[in-house]
């Protein structure tokens, strides 16, 4: 038998290096926290079973001790649990025979003897923290477990479910909502009609307006963290109306006073178009900034990225959120981010209501799969799509097949490998365990 341990940060990685290096058959003898990681210990029998396998004394003797301590403590537990029947019962008979036969003079009632204060069981901090460390990483060891048993069923049991998850994957959508794409299409035996099916389902699931946000007028505001193209967004909205319906109709706001250079770009914006521009200072009410604007058609507002523990955030939010103000808040999504990154704007700014959200920087994405899977899991509108830096040429209003197609076009030329499908099955058990509790 060969033993091998191996140290990695988490348990994925290191069950990553469990199988490149001792194969699939190997066995996990033992696993624990230390400091930057993980231990796993595991073993690999690569001898043929001809013997019988020999019994270890020593792990034999200290299985029937323990087995030993737990039925004694089990037999206690239930005696002590039948003595304090037979007291209660004892008593309640007690009373019921004796008591009619005392005169009332002569019952007396005697005060219960103190009894002492049991100490509290001292539970060692480290010891606990230890534990519940050791069962974390048991958790997370049988979920990378069943994550990779599920893959390899899926595959040996429904190969072209297992092609349409890679397939998606691809696309970078998330699994929970690939899960439930491929639910809709599990009676469809054909690939290509499946697939076909499945797009259609994901088109469907993608919430677009019924008419463009500019058509609608009122006060806008494009709000998300910094460097998701905000101020470039709202300038390509101000030129598109301006074009479509004048200059004279259309302002713009701005509450960017701690970006440097974020006013002199959008007064320079305006001298381009011909249309005012207000700053909003850190001290002034929004409401009053937009009182002399009360007959602009629309009112387009940028917004500063602040990060989610600044307190100014949370002014900023509230502020949009007023009903003063009765803005439409729209959330700017760059398509270049990680999932981590969008999942984080989204929970951060949803604060102040949101409208929809305009995914930015198409052109530079590998993927719309992850963007596209947050506006569909938080039923967000995609109002517009960013796609070059063109002012205002590259903005157009988006249909679902038309993210569906572009989604598709940006799918990655390579398979998944084996151990993210498995990745992403363990991601999926994580995700049921944590709407179970």
């Amino acid at each position: 038998m060969q033993v091998k341990r191996f140290f990695a940060a988490d348990m994925r990685q290191a069950m990553k290096l469990v199988r490149d290096e001792l194969g699939a058959d190997a066995s996990i003898i033992g696993t624990r926290r230390v400091a930057g990681g993980v231990e796993l210990t595991a073993a690999l029998d690569y001898q043929a079973p001809a013997a019988p396998v020999q019994a270890n004394p020593a792990l034999e003797a200290e299985l029937r001790k323990t087995q030993a301590k737990i039925a004694s403590a089990q037999a206690e537990l239930a005696y002590r649990e039948a003595g304090e029947t037979l007291k209660d019962r004892q008593l309640f008979a007690n009373e019921s025979l004796i008591a009619p036969e005392l005169p009332a003079t002569q019952v007396k009632l005697e005060r219960p003897a103190p009894v002492a204060a049991q100490p509290a069981p001292v539970v060692d901090p480290l010891a606990l923290e230890a534990m519940r460390s050791e069962l974390l990483g048991l958790r997370e060891l049988i979920e990378v477990q069943l994550g990779s048993m599920a893959w390899g069923q899926m595959q040996s049991r429904r190969p072209q479910q297992a092609n349409l998850w890679r397939r998606l994957q691809r696309m970078g959508l998330p699994a929970e909502l690939s899960s439930n794409l491929l639910e809709r299409v599990a009676s469809i035996a054909e690939p290509r009609q499946a697939w076909r099916m499945l797009l259609a389902h994901l088109a469907q699931a993608i919430q677009t307006p019924k008419e463009e946000p500019l058509e609608q007028g009122g006060v806008i505001a494009l709000v998300g963290p910094a460097g998701m193209g905000k101020t470039t967004t709202l300038a390509k909205l101000a030129a598109r109306y301006v074009l479509k319906y004048g200059a004279q109709n259309v302002a713009l706001v701005s509450m960017d006073s701690f970006r440097i250079g974020a006013q002199e770009q959008l007064k320079t914006l305006g001298r381009i178009l011909d249309v005012p521009v207000v700053q909003v200072d850190p001290g002034q009410s929004l409401t009053q900034a937009l009182a002399p604007l009360a007959r602009k058609r629309m009112v387009l507002i940028d917004t500063a990225g602040l990060p989610a523990n600044d307190p100014a955030l949370r002014l900023q939010l509230e502020t949009l959120a007023s009903r003063g103000v009765q803005a439409k808040n729209y959330l700017v999504l760059a398509a270049t981010s990680q999932s981590q990154v969008l999942k984080a704007a989204y929970h951060s700014y949803k604060r102040c209501g949101l409208a929809g959200c305009i995914i930015t920087k198409v052109d530079e994405a590998a993927s719309l799969g992850e963007v596209l899977g947050l506006a569909i899991g938080q039923c967000m509108p995609v109002a517009y799509l960013a796609d070059g830096p063109r002012i205002p040429d590259d903005l157009q209003v988006p249909r679902g097949h038309q993210l569906v197609s572009r989604a598709v076009s940006l799918q990655a030329p390579d398979e998944p490998s084996e151990e993210a499908m498995a990745d992403m099955f363990a991601g999926l058990y994580q995700g049921a365990a944590r709407r179970a509790g």
